[in-house]
């Protein structure tokens, strides 16, 4: 009886790998060593070549004096400028390009993935061509198309189109007037995100309004309401005034005013145009994706067609339309790139480029430039991803 018992106390013991608990680890700890050894080897191996070709490492170089033209940028450059200055010129270049792109791409392919599902043939045709056409061709050509074949072949500059509110085109690009807002206005502008934030709170009480009684809460009408109101009761009692300086054509250009150059129009246009392709389809696909059944309901509760699009369709179809629209906006980011094609100073231009150029630190700046993208990439994630679990349906 004592062997048997003992037999039972202290099973046979096996090779510690057949535990898929200890396999596991053990696994996890060689794949960690050898990328470690890898990094190092290529750091070892990134040290010697740098050795044997005579040079340095670092990031000293960004103190010191660029000596190069920037055409464009958001506040003031010279050849005197450093070169982090350089960067921050490039990075503001991209990130005002990604950002226009983004917003207007969103609302042109909403509206674009909504008519190619309109019951008007004509609408619906129209949008299918659009978005047939722009999809299949590169976005380099279509870069090139509207940077030289309309940009460039604008009228001169004593010959530009004028559009209202003094608005011109010309072969130097866009001439808009420049607002210039005095020290009062600032108050305006607290007054204006103050009530965006009374807006979103008094949309979340109509959600739980709507979730307990049934009954529903006019809730865009009052917001935009008080948007217009209360800024605009501030605007009146703070006095607050924002003259216009518009372009005024001079003897060989304009004076004056705010002037896009032809590269940032034909970048952001052309960006805008083929993403809201893409995201049209991912917006039908999105719609298509939900039952046929949740209009026929909405359609026996009375609603008309924009308010079941608004209320019913739309808000579940997000859940399918918010993943791939992530990729869009990860894309149109990462497509800004292409603007050196056509001489938009943005990050790859100005500082992969130019900067590289003069200065051979070519490691440091790679790894900047990529660092950039990379957060760019990581922080359209993390907001898109949460709002995609704000609109993801709740099982029960």
């Amino acid at each position: 009886m004592a062997s048997m018992d003992t037999a039972r106390q202290a099973p046979p013991r096996t090779f510690f790998l057949n535990d898929p608990v200890l396999r596991g680890v053990f696994y996890q700890i060689v794949v960690g060593l050898l990328v470690v050894l890898f990094l190092l080897w290529i750091i070892n191996n990134t040290a010697i070549n740098l050795q044997a070709q005579n040079k340095t490492s670092g990031f000293d170089f960004l103190w010191k004096t660029s000596g190069f033209d920037i055409s464009f940028s958001l506040f003031h450059w010279d050849r005197t400028s450093y070169y982090w200055e350089a960067f921050l010129v490039g990075l503001t270049n991209t990130l005002l390009v990604a950002v226009i792109g983004i917003v207007l791409a969103t609302l042109l392919g909403f509206t674009l993935g909504i008519a190619r599902l309109s019951s008007n043939f004509i609408i619906a045709r129209l949008a299918t061509v659009y978005i047939e056409l722009i999809r299949n061709i590169p976005l380099l050509l279509q870069l090139f198309f509207w940077y030289f074949a309309v940009l460039k072949a604008m009228p001169a500059v004593r010959n530009s189109l004028e559009f209202p509110f003094d608005i011109f085109i010309n072969q130097r690009g866009m001439f808009l007037p420049r607002p210039l807002p005095d020290e009062q206005f600032v108050f305006v502008v607290v007054a204006f995100f103050l009530t965006i934030a009374v807006a979103i709170g008094l949309r979340i009480w109509a959600r739980r309004r709507l979730d307990e009684t049934g009954h529903r809460f006019p809730v865009l009408l009052v917001s935009l309401a008080l948007l217009v109101a209360i800024p605009g009761l501030v605007w009146i009692v703070s006095g607050a005034d924002v003259p216009f300086d518009p372009p005024v054509l001079q003897r060989f250009n304009f004076a004056g005013g705010v002037q896009l150059p032809p590269e940032f129009v034909a970048l952001a246009f052309g960006l805008v145009i083929y993403t809201a392709a893409f995201i049209a389809e991912t917006v039908r696909a999105g719609i298509l994706a939900v039952s046929h059944g949740q209009t026929e309901a909405a359609q026996s509760l009375g609603l008309k067609e924009s308010d079941r699009l608004r209320l019913v369709i739309v808000p579940q179809a997000m859940r399918v339309i918010v993943p791939p629209l992530t990729s869009q906006y990860l894309n149109l980011t990462k497509n800004s790139s292409l603007g050196a094609a056509i001489g938009y100073p943005e990050l790859v231009n100005v500082f992969a480029g130019t900067s590289l150029n003069q200065t051979g630190r070519a490691i440091e700046i790679i790894a900047m430039t990529m660092a950039v993208y990379l957060t760019f990439s990581l922080l359209t994630s993390l907001i898109m991803n949460w709002y995609n679990a704000r609109v993801a349906l709740v099982e029960r």
